[in-house]
């Protein structure tokens, strides 16, 4: 059974595409709607992420503030304790400005990926240029040697982003 829509009439892959072959699950895994939503710490920079988020993705973020449920310290009390913008396009980012005495590691290991078909293109194009602007291209998108459109950039929070039209440029591989 597939999954429920998501926003904007998007239609979720159903559980078996995303299981191993093989692999049984009951009744009710099978009709679970869980999503795997990307949740960013930061020490004091979520409410600043998400508004820049916005402005290259679209949406408007909602942000709660650690003072507004009466926890943290004094000094937390406008830190962003859970934030979360939706996109039009269905894209969800959650953010978050982690309690003084909780760690921030420094160093990344994980990157954020959009991806999608050729007619996607010209907006995963404008969300990797903006995504660019203050941060730091190391791959220019561009066509890939799979033959897609592929870049990698870094924006102004350091936040690691892959961006990928698949079948981008599929026509300029006849030409060559």
């Amino acid at each position: 059974m597939p999954f429920p829509p998501g926003p904007a009439g998007a239609t979720m892959c159903t559980s078996a595409a995303r299981r191993p072959a093989g692999a049984d699950l009951d009744d009710e895994e099978s009709t679970m709607s869980v999503q795997l939503t990307p949740y960013l710490a930061f020490r004091s920079e979520a409410r600043e992420a998400l508004d820049f988020w916005a402005s290259v993705l679209g949406g408007t973020p909602t942000t709660t503030r650690f003072g507004d449920f009466g926890v943290g310290t004094p000094a937390e009390a406008d830190k962003v304790m859970h934030g979360q913008l939706e996109t039009d396009a269905g894209l969800v980012l959650m953010a978050a400005d982690r309690p003084d005495e909780i760690p921030l590691e420094s160093e990344n290991a994980i990157s954020l990926s959009l991806s999608g078909g050729a007619d996607d293109e010209a907006a995963l194009t404008r969300w990797f240029d903006g995504l660019a602007e203050g941060g730091r291209v190391h791959v220019p998108l561009a066509r890939a040697p799979w033959g897609d459109s592929f870049g990698m950039v870094d924006d102004r929070f350091g936040i690691h982003w892959m961006v990928n039209s698949a079948g981008a440029g599929a026509s300029d591989a006849s030409d060559a």
